[in-house]
């Protein structure tokens, strides 16, 4: 994520990371791993697991939240919902296309078909269209 914040800061997307490590675990992050010094978005500690909980991604048994990337739009709601095991990392090119994907949609009022890009047309999201296209 903090390797694409250029590119999420020219779609004037906001990044917000949250984990149910404290802060003073985030502290130590930021000071010793070299990763954490490229990250230039709020990191924010959910002890008390209440956002995970409300998000649906808490491992109670655990005391942990499962990897997961939520998209919000401009009205508040949940747009995309990604649940990652925890063997697999996220995919930040498809996140990615999937926040222009849907900026174009709200654009242009078209969908976007599986492995669209931008500069790619639309489709039709007219239930008659079903299997015509």
């Amino acid at each position: 994520m903090a390797a694409m914040q250029e590119t999420f800061q020219n779609l004037g997307v906001q990044v917000l990371a949250l984990s149910t490590d404290s802060v003073y675990s985030h502290k130590i992050f930021a000071e010793t791993s070299p990763s954490a010094r490229t990250i230039h978005y709020p990191l924010l500690s959910d002890r008390s697991h209440f956002i995970a909980h409300q998000y649906g991604v808490l491992r109670a048994e655990l005391g942990i939240a499962f990897r997961a990337t939520f998209i919000i739009g401009p009205d508040r709601q949940v747009k995309y919902v990604s649940l990652y095991p925890p063997e697999v990392g996220r995919n930040v090119g498809e996140i990615i296309r999937v926040i222009q994907g849907l900026m174009y949609e709200d654009a242009t009022g078209l969908g976007v078909p599986a492995y669209w890009k931008p500069g790619m047309t639309g489709i039709l999201r007219d239930f008659k269209f079903v299997g015509k296209i």
